[in-house]
């Protein structure tokens, strides 16, 4: 950008998770380009006032009607400026309005998607880290991004360096034609903190160990989803329909250090890699600018420190979880939003002390199973079949406690 040009305007969905955290960073790092124009969270009203007073956004929205009633009062304490309000609906209203110019869209689950439908309704460019978004709403999402004329660039590590990788035009779409010789993608998996681990010493597995990640530092769901491999299954449904590809052009493969991001395999032999340290603020920084490049704050990779890069298939003995994911990805409809539900009932379960950890995948495989695949033409199907997974999984998970 240059000095004439005025400052991007943001609007942060999630400002107190950890790709909220790491996009504030981004943006304090350049503040000659961006300024925050709206935060939003759930409930963790000291973390979001402390956003609130170093950032002064105009607007602030937490989804708890007494945790905004709480940051309101202690903003107006402080002669704070900034005007909070509560609820989903006005998530949506932040997402759309009409002076943000970007959306960096971070809630964690399905709870994220009708903000960041609101986003590309709106034309807004969306920086998409709510994966959940694409899982469940697929084609009405992508479509609604075209309607709107929005711009939707991936921020999760693994669709960023697929993005880079591929030829993308100028509103950031990949077209898939012969002539561009794309032969498939390849997504990294790190393997979390049970890698090399035997389904019997899974058993066992605690909360805390669960999100305790090898390599990044993210919010507890998303860790259990990494541990469980659960999260490379959503990634396998999102870039299926974030690239237009067909399940049987994308493959997995473990990598542990989470230096290779991901690659994509070309006709003629070549194959293109996007590289880095395991740190958000690089994608989020690439988001931001595109089709520049601004500073990220993250340390050059030292490769010869590093010495060594691997790569390993994925046992599915252990992580049955990525084989439903690519079953749904290829049956579309609503089997990914039934297995987006029946996961995120099951992590809440195994996180609450009332599930064990390899249940988690036989719970999301059992509700799969006895819910019917239907096609979806409107949001409202969506949600009334994200709500009956859930009915099924939390009555699954009571059944094993009884």
């Amino acid at each position: 950008m240059t000095d004439t040009q005025s400052r991007q305007q943001i609007t942060i969905l999630g400002s107190t998770g950890s790709i909220g955290v790491n996009t504030l960073k981004v943006v304090a790092a350049n503040p000659e380009d961006y300024e925050v124009f709206a935060l939003s969270a759930r409930s963790q009203v000291d973390v979001l006032f402390q956003q609130c007073m170093e950032f002064r956004p105009r607007l602030a929205v937490m989804v708890d009607a007494a945790a905004a009633r709480e940051l309101s009062n202690k903003l107006q304490a402080e002669g704070s400026n900034t005007r909070v309000m509560s609820g989903t609906a006005a998530l949506q209203e932040i997402a759309a309005h009409e002076s943000c110019d970007i959306v960096m869209a971070a809630i964690v689950g399905g709870a994220g998607l009708l903000s960041s439908l609101a986003a590309a309704r709106a034309g807004k460019r969306i920086l998409l880290a709510n994966k959940e978004a694409l899982v469940m709403a697929g084609d009405l999402f992508m479509q609604a991004v075209a309607e709107g004329g929005a711009l939707l660039l991936p921020i999760d590590s693994e669709h960023n360096a697929i993005f880079q990788c591929l030829p993308i035009d100028s509103r950031g779409r990949f077209a898939d034609t012969p002539e561009q010789g794309v032969e498939k993608i390849v997504l990294t998996a790190s393997g979390g903190p049970f890698l090399g681990k035997s389904p019997d010493q899974l058993k066992q597995v605690t909360p805390a160990q669960a999100c305790a990640h090898p390599n990044w530092a993210m919010g507890r769901k998303i860790s259990v989803d990494s541990a469980t491999l659960m999260n490379k299954a959503l990634e396998f449904i999102e870039a299926s329909i974030l690239f237009s590809l067909p399940a049987s052009r994308i493959e997995v493969l473990i990598h542990p250090e989470s230096i290779v991001h991901s690659m994509v395999y070309y006709s003629d032999g070549s194959v293109l890699a996007q590289l880095g340290n395991p740190d958000m603020c690089t994608p989020i920084a690439y988001g931001l600018a595109w089709p520049q490049r601004i500073d990220s704050g993250v340390a050059a990779l030292d490769l010869q420190g590093i010495g060594r890069l691997n790569f390993a298939d994925v046992d599915k003995t252990c992580f049955p979880g990525l084989e439903l994911g690519k079953q749904a990805a290829q049956n579309r409809g609503t089997a990914p939003v039934i297995l987006n539900a029946a996961n995120e009932a099951a992590v809440a379960a195994f996180l609450a002390g009332t599930l064990s950890f390899n249940e988690i995948p036989v719970i999301i495989g059992d509700t799969l199973n006895r819910l019917e695949v239907r096609s979806v033409s409107d949001i409202e199907e969506v949600l009334e079949a994200d709500s009956e997974a859930r009915k099924l999984a939390e009555k699954l998970i009571n059944s094993r406690n009884s």
